[in-house]
């Protein structure tokens, strides 16, 4: 209770214009239970065709860092940037709309594809444009000055800049927790609907998502409305009008047009699509080297715009972050195993990820104190062991320690008990490893370049996602398992061999403990720092 009153003792009103879009993103996922039934039962759209679809749909955020960029240049226009991708977003979702309700009419105009895959390309351009400017309003909700006009201490600054970035990921958190809440009241009774219930349902759940560009343009009016408050509050204390708008609306520097980072991004977008699209044996390789390789240009570049100890406390930052995120994982052999041998269903699964949702929620609360009081090589040092501890119950499953629970505590702490209380444990440690680093982009970038830093910094911590992908497919190479695969006429053609699992598991553990600590202790040899 003392971390989370501690958490709103660092809140002020200015957190919510960006919290605001941030829970906006999160409730934009509202429509996919819809999306996915309406193609399956309206729609003559292939599975290829989809996937085809889903790659240009992803393109727009491959397209964030240029985009980061062009916001930074037109930033006074900021809130004409959050109401046009509020426009699109409802385009998108008006078009679903009408062409459920008024199929007959809108198929007049176009076909049904070709109106589902206009609406499907509209609503990630809205989302982007939207997500990029919420980044950088993160900076402008930091006060750098008291009601005194004196300046705030670096500590309580970062207090504030954990606070707000903290609160960005419970709002996007907990807006993919109400649309889990909305969908199962709107289809609680989806076996017993009729076709036309199905179709009104279907309708009003894209009725629904405008709700996603209210809550979008509603924290730019907050915006306003909040900087003019303090501006009020600034000069009730005694500050004088020029000073007063000096410090709240502050003349930013103009940001001229980087062309190493234009033409850097657009290196990168070119040669991720032709990447993407080609069938080369070691393309997921050559896509990351080279990617990998783009954005440390970029990276290098933004750093001449940092002073030595900021340029330092990047690199320091970033590394052990990077190395952290990329450690493999088990990949799908775990999941086969729950489902195959310990008999985890759809339903208990889906119960999973919404225990996961909300224990993140609780879990970022509790862990606050480390992430404002630790420095990030103590902080990562804390999540590796606790990671390491936490792969320990599924090798413990895998050996049949489950069995052993069972039979002592008459079934209670079966594997279903023992997956659910490591899940609680288990769920906050991805997004506790990001938050000190969102914040340090919001304290140290320049303003100038807020927007293009969080973009550039963001691809570089996915980029580590892919890493880890890479790697997990390796370990999968090495310890070979398989889930049993049937013909149509039911003979296995594939038999299950879960045999390597326990081997595989452990090696994770042993890489989630080892790798990050080593890589803390040389980086900090190295004299960087780390936020």
């Amino acid at each position: 209770m003392k971390s989370i009153s501690k958490i709103f003792g660092s809140f002020r009103f200015s957190f919510l214009p960006p919290l605001m879009i941030y829970l906006a993103a999160g409730v934009s996922g509202l429509t996919s239970i819809v999306g996915l039934f309406f193609v399956k039962e309206y729609l003559d759209l292939s599975a290829a065709f989809l996937a085809g679809l889903g790659f240009w749909a992803g393109l727009p955020w491959v397209l964030k860092m240029p985009l980061g960029h062009l916001v930074d240049i037109l930033w006074k226009f900021k809130s004409l940037l959050v109401i046009l991708g509020a426009l699109v977003m409802a385009l998108s979702s008006l078009i679903m709309y009408f062409l459920i309700q008024n199929k007959e009419e809108m198929v007049l105009i176009l076909n049904a594809e070709t109106w589902f895959v206009i609406s499907t390309l509209l609503a990630p351009i809205g989302f982007v444009l939207q997500d990029v400017v919420a980044d950088a309003m993160t900076v402008e909700a930091i006060p750098k000055v008291d009601d005194q006009g004196k300046n705030i201490p670096f500590q309580k600054l970062k207090s504030m800049n954990i606070s707000m970035q903290m609160l960005g990921r419970i709002a996007i958190i907990f807006g993919t927790f109400l649309v889990s809440v909305i969908n199962l009241i709107v289809f609680s009774n989806s076996s017993e609907m009729s076709e036309l219930d199905k179709v009104n349902a279907y309708s009003q759940v894209y009725l629904y998502s405008l709700i996603v560009p209210i809550i979008s343009i509603s924290g730019i009016l907050l915006a306003f409305i909040i900087k003019n408050k303090e501006y009020k509050s600034l000069i009730s204390n005694g500050i004088s009008v020029k000073k007063a708008k000096n410090l709240l609306f502050p003349q930013q520097s103009k940001t001229d047009p980087n062309m190493y980072i234009i033409i850097g991004s657009f290196i990168f977008v070119i040669f991720t699509l032709l990447m993407g699209a080609s069938k080369l044996k070691f393309s997921q390789e050559i896509v990351f080297l080279g990617s990998f390789s783009i954005i440390l240009f970029l990276l290098n570049k933004l750093t001449k715009e940092l002073d030595d100890v900021s340029k330092k406390m990047l690199i320091g930052t970033a590394i052990i972050i990077f190395v952290f995120r990329a450690i493999p994982g088990v990949g799908q052999g775990g999941s086969w195993f729950e489902i195959d041998v310990l008999k985890f269903d759809q339903e208990f699964l889906s119960l999973l990820g919404l225990i996961a949702s909300v224990l993140t929620i609780f879990g970022i609360f509790v862990l606050r104190p480390l992430m404002e009081n630790y420095s990030m090589f103590k902080l990562i040092i804390v999540l590796s062991i606790a990671g390491s501890i936490f792969i320990l119950p599924s090798i413990a499953m895998f050996y049949g320690f489950h069995n052993l629970t069972e039979r002592i505590t008459n079934g209670i702490v079966d594997a279903r008990f023992i997956a659910i209380f490591n899940t609680a444990l288990e769920s906050p440690l991805g997004q506790v490893s990001m938050i000190p680093i969102l914040a340090w982009i919001a304290q140290s970038a320049p303003s100038h370049l807020k927007a293009t830093f969080f973009a550039i910094l963001a691809s570089f911590t996915n980029l580590a996602l892919s890493a880890s992908n890479l790697g997990t497919k390796y370990l999968n190479e090495i310890f070979v398992i398989t889930r049993e695969i049937k013909d149509a006429n039911g003979i296995i053609t594939t038999p299950a061999n879960y045999s390597e699992l326990g081997q595989l598991l452990i090696i994770v553990a042993l890489m989630t403990l080892i790798i990050p600590i080593c890589v803390c202790f040389l980086i900090s040899k190295k004299k960087y720092k780390s936020y």
